[in-house]
């Protein structure tokens, strides 16, 4: 006979605890502690679900266990083992291909992750309209939305015509089973993993047993028929994905994808991924009839930027092995308030006042008593501290009103002592600079020589950075 109990289950990591906490006792999370009713059915149970194959629906939905008969694993030896259908093939969408290190690899999950309203759905089914232009058998899973709310994102994408891409609205595992037995895609998308339940099971959808018990159905179902699938996931408000750790330990990649809703950019990047390299960034622009893929990052980011503005610098950032050009703008204003504001978008608020007491005590610049204000331009994140030494100078130049040169780039890691330090791929920084037309680099002393077509300007201190560029004034 079944027994039933409350237990509060930690929607970060799974452990379950007999009572509610704020604080999880196995991961340390807070308020991730959510009250589950959890079945057990004991043992003689257990084994009987087991034999007859009823722990999940087959292929016809009813119960039956063709869908997980497994054959027997036998170890080989390494050489023999082939792999030769495990290659990545493009996706068509060049952007995702380049996170992707080539494409997507047929019988991986891929786990995606980002805000709502930033354009996940978007941007994976425009993926599937390409595939299926290649000729592809793909499924859209639309767990979340109707078939027809999907129809008509598709017609204003302009991919309604897709002949390859099948849709379905489904959010019960079993017959989700049976409908992709019934499909044979070889890509299936769920959008989302969330909001796909089993029925056999007592717990709400979302809730911790639910989204590890069908994530794993699933994953296991893509290795078995050797098809792609993809997982949306939902994220938390501090903009982890949400559900159990082990969800983003079950799939083979982790795909996040950033940006900000008043900005046209999003970013793509890949926290995991088994079958290549996590350092490549993917950049789209949302316009009007999707996501467009933005090669040139550098010339995307500077082509509003106006020259002979005081409180302008340029620096060479790295996303993954990318180099994107930033412009960081600061500005410095008076004030009769008795605490000056220190505003930062874009840039690490903690770090802009860091780098405003070094300027004040190691540079001689007298904004102690100034408003601060600090933007990367473009809705891009800079947090490395590279952007260290830009963002003096873009203080440095609207504190004193004079402009920095158009052509000069400025990149260095700025230490408490006003030193100056070198960072890491400076090479690549600087190729990507001249390659867009900056002659001049105002370098720490100790970095290796720019490539050819660019000047350095070096410096041991940031105050001898910002006497450099003549940027002491008042």
């Amino acid at each position: 006979m079944a027994k039933v109990r409350m237990v509060h289950r930690c929607q970060d990591c799974g452990a379950g605890s007999a009572q509610w906490s704020g604080k999880c006792p196995a991961c340390g999370a807070w308020n991730s502690l959510v009250e589950e009713v959890e079945t057990s059915r004991g043992a003689g149970a257990a084994r009987a679900r087991v034999a007859t194959g009823s722990a999940g629906a087959g292929a016809g939905g009813s119960g039956g266990h063709a869908a997980w008969d497994f054959p027997a694993a036998q170890a080989v030896p390494i050489a023999e083992v082939v792999c030769d259908g495990w290659a990545p093939r493009p996706t068509g969408v060049a952007e995702l291909d380049r996170v992707l290190g080539g494409g997507l690899v047929p019988g991986s999950v891929t786990l995606v992750g980002g805000e709502p309203g930033v354009g996940k759905s978007t941007l994976l089914l425009q993926t599937l309209a390409s595939l299926a232009s290649t000729g592809a058998r793909c499924l859209l899973v639309t767990a979340e939305e109707s078939a027809e709310q999907v129809r008509l994102r598709a017609e204003r994408l302009g991919v309604a015509g897709a002949g390859g891409l099948w849709l379905v609205s489904e959010t019960e595992l079993s017959r989700l089973m049976a409908l992709i037995e019934e499909v044979e895609p070889s890509h299936v998308v769920i959008d989302s993993i969330q909001t796909t339940f089993d029925a056999d099971l007592d717990s709400a959808p979302g809730s911790v047993a639910q989204v590890r018990h069908c994530a794993h159905r699933l994953v296991q179902l893509a290795k078995r028929r050797a098809m792609v699938m993809v997982l949306v996931g939902h994220v938390t408000k501090e903009g982890n994905l949400a559900g159990p750790r082990v969800l983003e330990h079950t799939v083979d990649t982790v795909l996040s994808f950033e940006g900000d809703r008043h900005h046209a950019l999003r970013l793509l990047r890949a926290t995991k991924h088994r079958f290549g390299s996590t350092g490549e960034l993917g950049l789209f622009e949302m316009a009007e009839t999707g996501l467009v893929g933005v090669p040139d990052a550098g010339a995307f980011f500077l082509a509003d930027r106006r020259a002979g503005v005081p409180g302008s610098a340029v620096v060479p950032a790295m996303e993954g092995r990318r180099p994107l050009l930033v412009e960081v703008q600061a500005l410095v204003a008076t004030t009769q308030l008795p605490f000056p504001r220190r505003s930062a978008e874009g840039v690490d608020n903690g770090r802009l006042s860091l780098l405003l007491a070094v300027l004040e005590k190691r540079a001689g610049l007298a904004i102690a008593k100034s408003d601060v204000y600090a933007l990367a331009v473009g809705g891009v994140k800079v947090s490395e501290p590279a952007a260290d030494l830009a963002i003096c100078l873009a203080v440095a130049s609207a504190h004193a009103d004079v402009p920095i040169a158009a052509d000069v780039i400025a990149c260095g890691e700025v230490g408490l002592g006003g030193e100056l330090r070198q960072v890491a791929q400076l090479d690549r920084r600087l190729a990507e600079a001249a390659r867009l037309g900056f002659r001049s680099a105002v370098l720490p002393t100790s970095a290796p020589e720019p490539p050819p077509g660019i000047t350095a300007v070096r410096a041991a201190t940031v105050g001898e950075a910002v006497a450099a560029l003549g940027l002491r004034g008042p």
